[in-house]
């Protein structure tokens, strides 16, 4: 999908335009020089997860909110807490859910992926809520992963929850309520990835047992979509 660094290689292979990209290349080359940050402003990031997937303009809606979402997950600064730090990329997440129901909401006809639209958005700006609470409880909480160890048992499951969304993401098409289904379907398997990686990982109660209950929730909803998928394959 990194459509801008296809285009430029196309047009610097023509020899009448080598002089321009020759340009191009050192005028590039002195903004990102001065646009990097040093390496370790990056000290709260979490290791390895950058999952830009270069949406353009020309990409459905759903992917662009899809892409947006990933970007601010990236962009996060990590405290090294795994209470405080689920609770804050799943309100990225949550966030990223929203975003997407409501374009279902706003192109979708289909009366099944409205309705679905219409639940997921109630009930992830309900969790958005109580997240925000637990991330605010949890602002000092003391340090108990490394967020920048790719081996770290936390940082690695919630990396590979991302990775695996991106892996799995699937061509999108023209029919909008199929391209709501197909990323919903992704967007919601990540979600319960991160989810167990709490269970697994996290120390408060209350926070696991929303974790425990995104799973179920969304267990069941992966299970609709699925099967509206089966029923409506001609809309591929």
């Amino acid at each position: 999908m990194k459509k801008s660094a296809f285009y430029l290689a196309a047009l610097c292979s023509g020899s009448l335009l080598t002089a321009s990209c020759n340009s191009d290349k050192a005028a590039d080359t002195t903004a990102t020089t001065e646009t990097t940050a040093p390496a370790d402003s990056a000290a709260g990031d979490m290791a390895g997860m950058d999952h830009s997937s270069g949406a353009t303009g020309g990409d459905s809606p759903q992917l662009v909110a899809m892409n947006e979402m990933m970007q601010k997950m990236e962009a996060m600064k990590m405290k090294g807490n795994v209470d405080h730090d689920f609770a804050h990329h799943m309100m990225e997440h949550h966030r990223g859910a929203v975003a997407m129901a409501d374009i279902q909401l706003r192109d979708g006809k289909d009366a099944t992926m409205r309705q679905m639209a219409e639940k997921i958005k109630a009930d992830q700006q309900k969790e958005i809520a109580e997240l925000e609470a637990f991330a605010t409880r949890l602002d000092n909480a003391p340090t108990n992963y490394k967020p920048q160890d790719p081996n770290d048992p936390f940082t690695a499951q919630m990396k590979t929850s991302m990775d695996n969304m991106m892996n799995n993401m699937p061509k999108t098409v023209a029919n909008p309520d199929m391209n709501f289904n197909m990323m919903m379907t992704v967007h919601h398997q990540s979600a319960m990835d991160m989810a167990k990686a709490e269970l697994a990982h996290g120390k408060d109660t209350k926070l696991k047992e929303l974790a425990q209950h995104m799973v179920d929730t969304q267990q069941k909803e992966i299970a609709d979509f699925k099967a509206w998928h089966a029923r409506n394959a001609d809309k591929m």
